[in-house]
């Protein structure tokens, strides 16, 4: 089993910045992709940045404004989202996953509201 905590979010105003960060503990060694998704009100979840062991993959439309990052030691693996430029469309629940080749493993979700 893998756990998730994730911490940040909050509001801030169009055109700041937030950071997300997400420690997994547990059996991390299974882990071979983690990143962050978001489910905006009435829409479906999406993926907005995922690291693996070959790449980082970004939504489209958060690409120049969000970046990801990872640490890694024996039990714990942590992905960070430093996002900038935040819009009003970037507002929704943002949900950490984890797992080997699909996310196995979701946090619990953290809100990010963007006030225009």
């Amino acid at each position: 089993q893998v756990q998730l905590v994730e911490s940040g979010g909050g509001l801030v105003q169009a055109g700041g910045s937030l950071t997300l960060s997400c420690v997994a503990s547990g059996s991390v060694f299974t882990i071979n992709a983690m990143g962050w998704y978001r489910q905006a009100p009435g829409k479906q979840r999406e993926l907005v940045a995922v690291v693996n062991r070959y790449t980082t993959e970004y939504l489209d439309s958060v690409k120049g404004r969000f970046e990801l990052s990872s640490d890694s030691d024996s039990d714990r693996k942590t992905v960070t989202l430093q996002m900038n430029s935040l819009k009003s469309e970037d507002t929704g629940v943002y949900y950490c996953g984890a797992g080997g080749y699909g996310m196995d493993y979701w946090g619990k979700g953290t809100l990010v509201t963007v006030s225009s």
